[in-house]
């Protein structure tokens, strides 16, 4: 039986505690960033260290979903404020078209396998740390730029995913993009 202590979950527990005290702190503040940065930092950790310790679990990769899932609603909330008055019209078109297809990938997912089914692909990745740098650059000049290159990032991301659920037979948890072909290594 594997345990359910283990130093990535730990983290991946620290993580969701982090998340739960984010509101509290306002927002672009010192107490902010430091519990926004050490929340990212244990994101970074668990998994390389879940395959760094051989300690890679079902649980383990549910609780890390369960936590992303878990910040970026909380940071949507703490952010949208700002985000709607720097966000035009034709960006949000673009984040709203983003969701449905992350919403198509996930229901396509679960009536497929019977499970929700939330992969941890490259471009799943990046377009994580592209969203996790928004509140570094909340003051930048041309902060549109960047958030027109996160939902494009986003969106690659989504329909990657997509096409990985509708084309495989069987949920792969290992898959990482759509060029690799059979089981993968983490």
């Amino acid at each position: 039986m594997k345990r359910l202590f283990t130093t990535p979950n730990i983290l991946t527990v620290l993580r969701i505690i982090g998340t739960v005290l984010l509101p509290f702190c306002p927002l672009c503040t010192p107490s902010f960033y430091i519990v926004y940065t050490l929340s990212g930092v244990t994101d970074a950790l668990d998994g390389f260290l879940a395959r760094t310790l051989k300690q890679v679990s079902m649980l383990g990769a549910r609780l890390d979903s369960v936590a992303d899932i878990l910040f970026y609603l909380v940071m949507l909330i703490k952010i949208l404020p700002v985000l709607t008055e720097q966000l035009p019209l034709w960006l949000w078109i673009a984040v709203g078209i983003d969701l449905l297809i992350r919403a198509a990938s996930y229901l396509t997912a679960f009536f497929k396998y019977r499970c929700f089914a939330s992969l941890h692909t490259y471009f799943n990745k990046l377009t994580g740390l592209l969203i996790f740098m928004v509140p570094y650059v909340l003051k930048w000049q041309h902060v549109v730029i960047y958030y027109a290159v996160i939902c494009a990032a986003a969106g690659l991301s989504s329909l990657e995913e997509l096409l990985i659920h509708l084309r495989a037979k069987e949920y792969d948890e290992t898959k990482k993009t759509i060029f690799a072909v059979g089981k993968e290594k983490a």
